[in-house]
């Protein structure tokens, strides 16, 4: 009966995910888009846009959009002195979805969040840099969105296998999921980590 109830719930999983794909179909480019950063997987990328939209125009900077989502540090002064750095309450499913892609993130060779995470431990901490990190995707999924570039990646070069690699496996993902892709060379001009 168990295993009735466990193939009952993937099949009801699987449904929910084609219904996803179908009423998020005109998204594709952004999801395309969102793939390219390290940390962010399909999953991610519909969650960040079914909260952000498509191009995240409520937001007119990428400061509002992070503190928005309540990545950022909080200011509680009073007299000049500071009683608390927490971060303010914000979108905690957004916030969620990016911390667990920043954990993905520093844990990409050669990626520039895991090249800035490994700068930033010593001095702050584990959890202290992992939020760092989310600001600094939120940042970055803002650009993105906003102004409709590709991400670019400044960490240190990795092989061409291990692009390739990649690329196979987000087309793949992608196109299990129904989406049509397309892969074109990256432009010159992109949003840099």
């Amino acid at each position: 009966m168990l295993l009735e109830q466990v193939a009952f719930l993937d099949r009801q999983s699987e449904q929910v995910g084609q219904l996803i794909v179908e009423a998020q179909r005109g998204w594709q480019e952004a999801i395309a888009r969102l793939v390219e950063i390290p940390g962010i997987r399909l999953r991610t990328a519909q969650q960040v846009l079914a909260e952000t939209g498509v191009t995240a125009a409520t937001f007119p900077s990428a400061g509002q959009f992070a503190s928005w989502m309540g990545a950022c540090p909080g200011r509680e002064e009073s007299a000049g002195e500071n009683r608390s750095g927490r971060c303010p309450k914000g979108n905690r499913y957004l916030r969620r979805v990016l911390c667990q892609a920043a954990q993905a993130a520093v844990r990409t060779k050669n990626s520039h969040f895991q090249a800035v995470f490994r700068r930033l431990v010593p001095k702050l901490g584990y959890t202290k840099a992992i939020w760092a990190i989310v600001r600094h995707m939120a940042e970055v999924i803002w650009k993105i969105l906003h102004l409709g570039v590709r991400y670019v990646e400044q960490g240190s070069v990795t092989t061409p296998q291990a692009l390739k690699r990649r690329i196979q496996r987000f087309t793949k993902e992608l196109r299990d999921a129904g989406y049509t892709i397309e892969i074109k060379p990256p432009a010159v001009a992109g949003v840099q980590g």
